[in-house]
């Protein structure tokens, strides 16, 4: 099974979701109102990048995941 990596970025307020390495980014494409997509050098999707991600979008369910696997209280 392959890793998904997600990193929440408070102060820039963005959701970064990896499906790969994220060291293999090469380029990135803004597919939508604050979505952005980030390929590798074969342009293949990587990740997805969410801009104007606020603690308030985070679903309850995902907090107390979260909350469960890192200890740490939004």
């Amino acid at each position: 099974m392959e890793k998904v990596m997600i990193i929440h970025n408070k102060e820039m307020e963005t959701l970064d979701i990896w499906f790969d390495d994220p060291k293999k980014e090469f380029i990135c494409e803004e597919v939508g109102d604050g979505i952005i997509l980030k390929k590798d050098k074969n342009g293949k999707v990587i990740g997805i990048e969410i801009l104007y991600f606020t603690k308030e979008d985070i679903p309850f369910e995902f907090l107390n995941i979260s909350k469960s696997i890192t200890g740490e209280v939004y």
